[in-house]
């Protein structure tokens, strides 16, 4: 077990700090904008906020999985669920600390309004627990299958970093998105198969387009580390 620590947290420190508090800042973010539905207009097409940060969370694994392999990648796609947990818990925390929020004060409201934000931040354990798995299913999915590809094309040109990306992305979300549907929507709202799967092809789709816009992104990321990587390997050769 020490062992196992030991390897995670050498994996966790190979990691540009920059890019790892992204991957937390969006998985913390994504999950409490998911409480928060999107008024689409159409029936068929079911969203909620968190796509606002879901596309950095896939893109972080990317350019972590691109420059440090999958298993650095995973190791921190785990370290963000583990966080995420903890916000989970200071959040609920706060709602059992007697108070009300500033935006509770409306005449007649007061405890309707104070009780739905404290519920809303507070959370509930299913949808905690069933985003907690499906996150880490779809990680652990993307990281590899990403990783995967690219041993499969070699290259590393925009070309094969997209390709890399928008398919393990694809997957990966719709993966995630059908995993959260199954456990929470299914078992507790009662969604039918049907339902569960256009949600979560139709939200996959979604989430795949804002990868594709900022993949350049990533991309130009991705060269900045692995070619400050290269240049601090040629002058430790030298030097040696």
């Amino acid at each position: 077990m020490k062992k196992l620590f030991s390897e995670f947290f050498r994996l966790l420190d190979s990691l540009p700090s920059l890019v790892l508090s992204l991957l937390v800042l969006s998985v913390v973010a994504m999950n409490l904008l998911a409480n928060k539905s999107i008024n689409t207009g159409l029936s068929w097409l079911a969203l909620d906020c968190g796509i606002l940060f879901s596309w950095l969370t896939f893109l972080t694994m990317d350019i972590m999985t691109h420059c440090y392999g999958p298993r650095a990648a995973t190791a921190g796609s785990l370290f963000a669920m583990v966080l995420n947990l903890f916000m989970a818990a200071m959040f609920f925390l706060a709602k059992m600390i007697p108070g009300v929020w500033g935006e509770s004060f409306v005449v007649g409201s007061e405890a309707v309004i104070n009780t739905a934000l404290d519920n809303t931040f507070g959370g509930t354990w299913f949808i905690l627990l069933g985003s907690s798995i499906a996150f880490a299913v779809s990680a652990v999915l993307n990281n590899y299958l990403n990783w995967g590809i690219g041993e499969q094309v070699n290259g590393n040109g925009f070309g094969i970093f997209a390709l890399r990306s928008y398919v393990s992305t694809f997957l990966a979300q719709f993966t995630d998105n059908i995993t959260f549907a199954l456990i929470v929507s299914r078992t507790f709202f009662g969604w039918t198969l049907l339902q569960c799967f256009t949600c979560a092809l139709t939200g996959a789709i979604m989430e795949l387009l804002f990868e594709v816009f900022f993949s350049p992104v990533g991309y130009r990321i991705s060269r900045a580390i692995l070619d400050e990587r290269a240049a601090a390997a040629t002058a430790l050769s030298e030097s040696c």
